[in-house]
């Protein structure tokens, strides 16, 4: 602490003393002690501001934020429409050199096809930050210009760590950034001296978002349109939107990670969503996990602070997974010991224990070769990012080196054996956003154990190749019964995923995918009405027969029946060579033109575009857009199940064909009505709070649409060792 928290002449400087914030006549850094010199990591969360100025005609104001820390621009909030009391609750995490330098915060209102307008300034002296301890600023806005002039102010939440000295051995954690301008930020972890492995997260917080109850009505028409974030440090979790309701039913499950022993806090706010303009904030409630005890489900009602209404969730804390980062010095499935306890632990006879834990994926990145030169020296710094659904771990960068050696291995646990490994290389740059170097996405169903193989890096739509190949060796062990019971249960969701952006070729894409899809019925409607037209009397003549004979024995289990023979005679047609499922060159050549669309619209992402004043039109293009993705997705992926475009789920139908024939068959249908009647009766009593789900649709949302297939086909023709080259044609 500060000798009795003095206060020195200078510049117009706020600084903290035991949480509260001074505006002093002037602090001046050069009298200050300072820490140790070295590396810091500054977070801070950008809360709300208060009372700020009015700049548009309307007596409102759009108002931004930007930080600046040595001239340089390091990050830059989100824009908040119309509003004088924004709410922004944005995270950033800034490295900073020394602490000399104070930190800059500058407001500005948005204005469109303008300069935007000053709307004050103030500044935070790093040197009288206590070293990690949280610390609640508020900072008070003023104009150099016209110092008298009350500009409000804005409230921040910090916490200041020293970092080690720089080291070429780094591993990280992938984090989201919340930055608009840049992809992510990184934390870095360091790897034991011993080379030991090291479990980058303490435990699993499972969340069941369950409903609302009397939430605020922020429309016209008395009523909301609720949805609700969820966040935990860098990790962020958005509900799907409840249309027109006070009371929304939402039954939701994700995951966090826990990265704290004492588990943190779990902010939470709920949203109104409007069509054209900025949400409306209903409220928030936060969630202090340390109060909650481990393995088991607690259920809460949670009141919403600065608005009106309640949250129920369900809350279940359990151990840690199996996920780490090594050096290939520690393998574990090299050690036979170890390799043993993970093949009983996924054996058959583990059937019922832990269903989530489906499996074990161990990753060594060994090498990159011949990568882009991302940097004015004609190097780059590479260093690769590994995800498996939400989980993500990072190698550490290798300066200056377009064939870099990493030599780690990753381990995960599976909880879904469908999911796909996406391995990223990219280019680390200390001033600005990483750069992006090259990809691949690999199916977890698709991998071969134990050998080492190269794959060629694809663009970031997994479209067509970049330049440089990686070198990887990957091993899958799971539990089939587990896996298949998994399928029938919602895919996890990405939490961290990007929103999607109006493209005018993806548009037309999903269009000709659905186009196609409903062409199909409409041939088979025209096949049977030529039947009745007698144009072909020999054909019409057999149809007829056929008609007669099915008509009269039908019996129910034969509808699973001629799908399991449908199943069957394409299966026997692979086998026998005759396999006729060909690929998509229209969808493969419109995903070239959107690689085209995309790589145009990053050069002119500095422009301010038209699109920002036709917000409305975009969102409704961007649902027909999605819509149209989801109609023609539904349509392949059927068409796929049948053509044993991934095996494990075509041998996945067949079983439970047999048994849905088999049932049909020994089983009088009233008895099964009845059965399913019963169950749908009784299943909101049985289990008050169990999430709705169709397990026809949780098995096919596994089976990759057209566009999966030629991403991941892709990916797999171009993965041998010396680059053989298949029949997929790459343009």
């Amino acid at each position: 602490m500060l000798d009795s928290c003095k206060l020195k002449s200078a510049c117009n400087l706020p600084f903290i003393c035991n949480k509260k914030i001074i505006n002093t006549a002037g602090t001046s850094n050069a009298e200050v002690p300072l820490a140790d010199p070295g590396m810091y990591q500054l977070d801070i969360t950008l809360r709300r501001g208060q009372s700020l100025a009015a700049r548009d005609r309307g007596g409102t104001s759009d108002p931004y934020v930007k930080f600046k820390i040595g001239g340089k621009e390091v990050f830059r909030s989100k824009i908040i429409h119309k509003n004088l009391n924004p709410v922004w609750e944005e995270k950033a995490c800034i490295l900073v050199d020394h602490l000399r330098e104070p930190l800059y915060i500058k407001v500005f209102d948005y204005d469109f096809g303008l300069q935007d307008d000053f709307m004050g300034s103030a500044f935070l002296d790093l040197t009288q930050l206590e070293l990690n301890r949280p610390t609640d600023v508020t900072l008070t806005l003023k104009d150099p210009h016209y110092p008298d002039h009350d500009l409000g102010i804005i409230l921040l939440s910090v916490i200041l760590t020293p970092k080690e000295g720089e080291s070429r051995d780094v591993t990280m954690l992938m984090r989201k950034s919340w930055k608009r301008s840049s992809k992510f930020q990184t934390q870095s972890l360091r790897l034991s001296d011993l080379h030991r492995k090291s479990h980058l997260w303490r435990g699993i917080v499972s969340i069941t978002l369950i409903e609302g109850r009397d939430l605020k009505a922020m429309d016209s028409n008395g009523l909301s349109d609720p949805y609700v974030k969820f966040r935990l440090g860098h990790q962020k979790y958005k509900s799907k939107i409840m249309p027109k309701t006070l009371n929304p039913q939402w039954r939701e499950q994700f995951d966090f990670h826990l990265y704290e022993e004492r588990g943190g806090v779990i902010d939470i706010t709920a949203w109104d969503k409007d069509a054209g303009k900025r949400d409306d904030f209903i409220g928030r409630c936060q969630v202090d996990l340390s109060a909650l005890s481990r393995e088991q489900t607690h259920k809460l009602e949670l009141q919403l602070e600065e608005g009106e209404g309640h949250l129920v969730l369900l809350v279940t804390l359990t151990a840690s997974a199996t996920v780490s980062i090594s050096d290939l010095s520690v393998n574990s499935l090299e050690d036979q010991k170890e390799r043993e306890e993970i093949l009983k632990r996924y054996s058959p006879l583990r059937i019922f224990h832990n269903l989530k834990d489906v499996g074990f994926l161990q990753v060594k990145v060994i090498r990159a070769e011949g990568l882009m030169a991302a940097d004015v020296t004609g190097k780059s710094d590479p260093f690769c990012v590994v995800e498996l659904n939400n989980d993500r771990l990072l190698t550490h960068t290798v300066y200056k080196n377009l064939n870099p050696e990493w030599n780690k291995v990753f381990t995960f646990n599976i909880k879904d054996i469908h999911s796909v490994l996406e391995v990223t290389v990219y280019d680390e740059d200390r001033d600005r956003s990483a750069d992006f170097l090259g990809k691949v996405a690999i199916p977890l169903l698709s991998i071969q154990n134990g050998e080492q193989k190269a794959y060629v890096l694809k663009n970031k739509q997994l479209t067509g190749p970049t330049k440089g190949v990686i070198y990887l060796e990957i091993d899958v062990i799971f539990n089939a019964v587990k896996a298949s019971l998994r399928t029938l249960i919602p895919k996890e969701q990405k939490y961290i995923e990007e929103e999607n952006r109006l493209s005018k070729q993806l548009l037309l894409r999903n269009f000709i995918r659905m186009k196609r899809c409903v062409m199909v019925l409409v041939n088979a409607a025209y096949y049977v009405n030529s039947c009745f037209d007698w144009d072909s009397p020999p054909r019409s003549l057999a149809a007829f027969v056929l008609f007669l004979f099915v008509v009269w024995n039908f019996e129910l289990y034969m509808i699973p029946l001629v799908l399991l023979l449908l199943l069957t005679w394409n299966y026997f047609l692979i086998i026998s060579g005759k396999d006729n499922r060909q690929r998509d060159t229209v969808v493969e050549d419109m995903l070239e033109d959107e690689e085209e669309e995309d790589d145009k619209d990053d050069k002119d992402s500095e422009k301010k575009g038209f699109i920002n004043k036709i917000y409305a039109i975009q969102e409704v293009c961007v649902s027909v857009q999605n819509i149209l993705d989801e109609v023609a997705s539904f349509g392949e992926r059927i068409k796929n199940t049948f053509n044993w475009t991934v095996p494990f789920l075509s041998w996945l139908a067949i079983v439970a064909l047999c048994v849905f024939t088999a049932i049909l068959y020994c089983i009088p249908l009233r008895y099964i009505v009845l059965v399913w009647g019963i169950n749908k009766f009784t299943k909101k009593l049985r289990s008050p709070y169990a999430i709705d789900n169709n397990e026809l649709l949780d098995f096919l949302s596994r089976v990759p649409s057209d566009v999966q297939v030629l991403q991941f086909c892709l990916e797999s023709c171009l993965t041998c060792l010396h680059f053989e080259i298949c029949d997929v044609n790459i343009s």
